[in-house]
């Protein structure tokens, strides 16, 4: 016995930075951005906070759910900045929802989702817990060099919530780590001591592209193959699959080395971005409010990100 998807939510800021406006700002263009990334627009916070669109992702998992916040045993919110360096983001979302269970962050960047529900996991199976929030939000305009056009271009802000509960969901679940601070990697920025020497870093992503999809493709692959054979599946049994958004060529390179058929891949990132641990819970929000999740329905999900890490799992829709 270990869990279940009782409910799902997302939220996104209300601005939509589209390509032609962003090619103001930098040397792109929306042709230049399509055909390399697949994406045409992003959503970047103005006057929404990170914890009012985490809060705003969670009620409607809880609403979906059919409980309350009280009723919650554990919240675990994945991102790479919250609102502060302490408390954590967890703990802020607990405070406004109400709830009065253990908070706490994971920063694994863009596998945290799966990263979380994974710590989740071991909770429900020590029998710690009943009802579980996971929520995946990053707020990546505040950490993006816009003079950048290489980077600038990716990212947006968004994230999701989902409510878990006890159940036999979870069919399987991998994590991997790398440690790697070369290729992916934004510094913490601000030197307050009188007494340190080091000299501070501009706290914006810096990305090495070419490396990135290298271990990305080969990543996505090995993970998925591993997660589906371990839920004793095959392939072609994934009825939907979730990657990670960061960009479209990655996404088809790894789904042409898989069986997967095509149509069954959830793809949005066209409208969002790379939104870093909030990518698939956006997606999976987004296909459950379109009617599109059956009850016994299997859902693969792939995530890979700056650590370097990923996560992959097999989940069986039981609602």
């Amino acid at each position: 016995m270990s869990f279940s998807i009782l409910g799902t939510g997302h939220a996104a800021p209300e601005y939509i930075l589209s390509n032609e406006e962003l090619s103001t700002m930098v040397d792109t263009s929306d042709e230049w951005i399509r055909t390399r990334t697949g994406i045409h627009n992003r959503r970047v916070t103005t006057h929404e906070t990170t914890t009012e669109l985490c809060v705003s992702a969670s009620e409607q998992a809880l609403d979906e759910a059919g409980i309350t916040a009280k009723e919650l045993d554990l919240i675990i919110c994945a991102t790479m900045k919250g609102m502060y360096i302490t408390p954590s983001q967890a703990c802020v979302i607990q405070k406004e929802l109400g709830a009065s269970c253990p908070a706490f962050d994971v920063n694994a960047a863009c596998s945290g989702f799966i990263y979380a529900m994974d710590v989740a996991d071991g909770f429900f199976v020590r029998g710690k817990i009943k009802h579980a929030l996971i929520v995946a939000f990053d707020n990546l305009s505040n950490m993006t060099d816009w003079t950048d056009r290489s980077t600038c271009v990716l990212f947006g802000d968004g994230g999701g919530a989902v409510v878990l509960g006890e159940g036999d969901g979870l069919k399987s679940i991998y994590l991997t780590a790398s440690g790697n601070t070369d290729v992916l990697y934004a510094p913490r920025g601000e030197l307050t001591s009188p007494f340190d020497k080091h000299e501070g870093e501009k706290p914006v992503l810096h990305m090495v592209g070419q490396e990135v999809y290298k271990f990305a493709v080969t990543n996505m692959v090995r993970g998925v193959r591993r997660v589906v054979k371990d839920a004793g599946l095959e392939q072609s049994q994934i009825d939907h699959m979730i990657p990670h958004q960061a960009n479209i060529r990655i996404i088809e390179a790894a789904a042409a080395k898989l069986d997967i058929p095509h149509e069954n891949y959830v793809i949005n990132i066209g409208e969002y971005g790379n939104t870093s641990a909030g990518c698939i819970p956006i997606a999976l929000d987004e296909v459950n409010k379109a009617g599109r999740l059956k009850k016994g329905d299997y859902i693969g999900m792939c995530a890979f990100g700056a650590g370097l890490t990923t996560g992959s799992c097999v989940i069986q829709w039981t609602k």
